[in-house]
């Protein structure tokens, strides 16, 4: 079985966010990159496919050089090989339309994606890439075993879970819960010393329009000042409720 794991390559949630150019840009200058966490749990589960039953695994990115120490971590951590896509990530659309390319040049029976990627949680990629390819297709995905060419899937719901049958080639749109987080890897020396040698293909675009254009970000609103009411004062309290907060 021949698995590609799709990784974003995002912000460290804990970074500091901030846009350029009248807010239309992203200012990456300071931040900390890291694999999305959703992409993560998905690769994970692929090293798990691996070990037990013999999976070649492939990461794969859409994006400029300063991808590739991502690319490098997923290869710690026990990936055979990477493919980074030489373009700028531009929108959903343009991103499937190139991943598309990489998993029919490539042959690929499961493709493991996030859900969505939490820089912009578009959560658009994985549902058209399936389009695209015309395989099948579970987001939300918690739960994934493969037998053969036939797969059980688990995914949420509203209220609860939902088990899917079905078979490969399959798209999945997994997140967190498809592994435990204590099964997340962290890559040792021996692996870093080995992504070394593993290859990191970079790969030229085939032409793709992006659908969507970002206009402008804007940073939540700050909170407001804490109104302290008095515990005997019941009535002032359902009035701010009421009237200012609007929840009740």
């Amino acid at each position: 079985m021949k698995i590609l794991v799709c990784i974003s390559h995002v912000p460290d949630t804990t970074s500091k966010i901030n846009f350029t150019d009248g807010d239309t840009k992203f200012d990456t200058n300071g931040v900390q990159f890291v694999i999305n966490p959703n992409d993560e749990f998905g690769l994970t589960r692929a090293m798990w496919f691996k070990e037990k039953q013999g999976a070649s695994v492939t990461v794969v990115n859409v994006g400029g050089a300063e991808t590739e120490p991502t690319l490098r971590k997923a290869l710690a951590i026990g990936a055979d090989a990477a493919i980074r896509v030489n373009v700028e990530a531009t929108d959903g659309f343009a991103v499937a339309k190139q991943l598309s390319h990489v998993v029919k040049d490539g042959g690929f029976d499961l493709i493991i994606a996030g859900r969505e990627s939490i820089d912009y949680n578009g959560g658009m990629v994985p549902g058209m890439l399936a389009a695209m390819i015309d395989a099948n297709f579970v987001t939300n995905c918690i739960g994934l075993e493969i037998d053969g060419s036939n797969a059980k899937a688990v995914r949420e719901i509203d209220g609860g879970k939902e088990t899917v049958n079905t078979s490969l080639p399959l798209v999945i749109g997994g997140q967190k819960g498809l592994v435990e987080e204590s099964d997340l890897r962290i890559p040792n020396m021996r692996g870093i010393m080995m992504a070394r040698k593993k290859p990191l293909t970079v790969v030229e675009p085939t032409e793709a329009n992006s659908e969507t254009k970002a206009v402008s970000f804007e940073k939540p609103a700050p909170k407001g000042a804490v109104k302290l009411v008095d515990a005997q004062n019941i009535d002032e309290l359902v009035n701010l409720l009421h009237n200012e907060a609007k929840v009740i």
